[in-house]
């Protein structure tokens, strides 16, 4: 999998913050199995850009390429492949299914386009401290709770990337690393690269580039 981002820029950000960012207007190339930080301070158009790399909105100049094909081209049957087996995101608002519990809004993405067995999602929320919260309501969870339930769903399909919009913003830093761990563990048996954007850079997150957005 191949992701170029070709001077691309929000429609809606000042000029400003274009001209001193590392990625708008900029020609970037996510090579397979990179770790890649982005360095994004609030109001620089962190989630727009995940967003954009998702194929949840188009508001923007430029051109993003999967796989050598615009991803503005993409009909909804090409997105809904791109997103079930080539890309998988960890949202910032997580997006839940709340009415379900933690063990459905996890089993809901695995029956999808299933990677791991049932029996691996006990064992990523007992790795990741949250087994005895599986059978609990998902919108009773703390948020810290939700952000590692979104982890570990984004974790049971097959991904070539996977994009993280501050994952650990609700966890303390061992709870993080642990997260971590398991993510850059499944991300490396697939060859599969990693963006984790974040408000500050984090120390524990040893990528291969950081980009300041």
């Amino acid at each position: 999998m191949q992701i170029e981002l070709k001077n691309i820029a929000p429609k809606f950000l000042e000029k400003e913050k274009i001209a001193n960012s590392q990625v708008w207007q900029k020609k970037l190339f996510f090579e397979k199995g990179r770790k890649i930080q982005i360095v994004a301070p609030s109001g620089s158009g962190k989630t727009s850009l995940i967003h954009f790399l998702y194929g949840l909105r188009n508001d923007y100049a430029g051109s993003i390429f999967f796989n050598n094909k615009n991803v503005k081209d993409f009909d909804n049957i090409q997105l809904a492949k791109m997103r079930a087996i080539h890309m998988s995101i960890v949202f910032q608002d997580l997006r839940l299914f709340k009415e379900h519990n933690t063990f459905q809004n996890i089993e809901i993405k695995r029956a999808l386009a299933p990677y791991h067995s049932v029996s691996q999602i006990s064992e990523m929320a007992e790795r990741l401290g949250i087994k005895n919260k599986l059978t609990q309501q998902a919108e009773t969870c703390s948020y810290g709770e939700q952000q590692r339930i979104a982890i570990i769903r984004a974790l049971q399909q097959p991904f070539d990337l996977i994009v993280l919009d501050e994952p650990f913003s609700h966890l303390d830093e061992n709870n993080s690393k642990i997260a971590l761990n398991l993510i850059e563990e499944e991300a490396a048996q697939r060859n599969a690269s990693i963006i984790l954007a974040d408000l500050h850079e984090l120390p524990f997150f040893k990528a291969d580039t950081t980009i300041y957005l």
